[in-house]
């Protein structure tokens, strides 16, 4: 499924992409054996290629590492970039100040390209993390700064995530990939009943990323994925869902455009408004994208 786009896919929002230099921001967790394809350094360069070939016309680069270094070089890769049109970065929410810190942030080169927060929430071992006082002041002075907090969390965290979204209504939360469903396990029927118990709460949406690097199998194919798909637009509805590629980490299984299509083939029964939300208008608006 490739040439002209499709109605309701023109002007793609990337919602969710990565970049990285590994001399200035390391990236411990990339493991040179399992993650070879990805134990690179990608830069704008490496990014515009694959997604301008799919229809991409504005991304949001969100952080990997938990840095404020990161997240400044990164506003100045938006400040210079005109693909990259928002960023999620990285504070640390149990300081006293963060409030100032965001402050500082955005008066910095390129921060009025801030849009969102992002904690590596799934590496955390403290069970209560989000239920945490001094994690949720901060991700209220988030929330009060006008900004989104991205919600990294793996499967079983989906439930502390939830009591998180209901306790702080007037914070805008966007769950990252899903909440890493068990694709092709039995624990997928809990994922189900735990997305939906986060979708309750008016003030979440969710990125239909990072679902490919989540299937058992090496030669995964679109049915194998349906499943979380579909549960989320039950869910979310296309309002409340936006496309992310997870590049680079995408290519552990896939490439840029291989999601793209087989993503587009999972939404073949929505109809055009409910595509074009999915492709762009929800991310535009959930992060407050300029259009040009």
């Amino acid at each position: 499924m490739t040439g002209a786009p499709e109605p309701g896919r023109a002007g793609i929002v990337d919602a969710h992409h990565h970049l990285w230099v590994r001399a200035r921001h390391p990236q411990p967790w990339i493991d040179p054996v399992t993650m070879a394809a990805i134990d690179a350094d990608f830069e704008p360069g490496d990014l515009a290629p694959p997604a301008r070939a799919a229809g991409v016309t504005a991304t949001v680069v969100v952080q990997s590492i938990a840095s404020d270094t990161e997240t400044v070089d990164l506003l100045g890769v938006a400040a210079e970039n005109d693909l990259v049109r928002g960023v999620v970065g990285w504070v640390d929410l149990t300081a006293a100040d963060v409030a100032d810190r965001l402050d500082r942030l955005r008066a910095g080169r390129g921060g009025e390209r801030l849009v969102g927060i992002r904690h590596l929430v799934q590496s955390e071992t403290d069970p209560a993390y989000l239920d945490r006082p001094d994690v949720r002041r901060g991700i209220a002075a988030v929330g009060a700064a006008g900004l989104v907090f991205d919600l990294l969390v793996r499967q079983h965290q989906l439930p502390m995530a939830a009591r998180l979204a209901r306790d702080l209504p007037e914070v805008s939360f966007v769950l990252d990939h899903l909440g890493k469903p068990a694709l092709g396990r039995p624990e997928l029927a809990g994922w189900s009943r735990d997305l939906r118990a986060l979708a309750a709460a008016p003030n979440t949406t969710a990125k239909l990323s990072g679902l490919v690097t989540e299937v058992p199998i090496a030669h995964w194919a679109p049915e194998d994925l349906r499943p979380a798909v579909e549960d989320a637009l039950d869910a979310f509805g296309p309002d409340r869902l936006m496309f992310g590629s997870d590049w680079p980490v995408c290519l552990l299984a896939s490439s840029y455009q291989r999601w793209v299509d087989t993503l587009a083939e999972l939404l073949t029964d929505q109809d055009e408004a409910d595509r074009a939300a999915i492709w762009a208008a929800t991310a535009r608006r959930v992060y407050g994208l300029a259009t040009s």
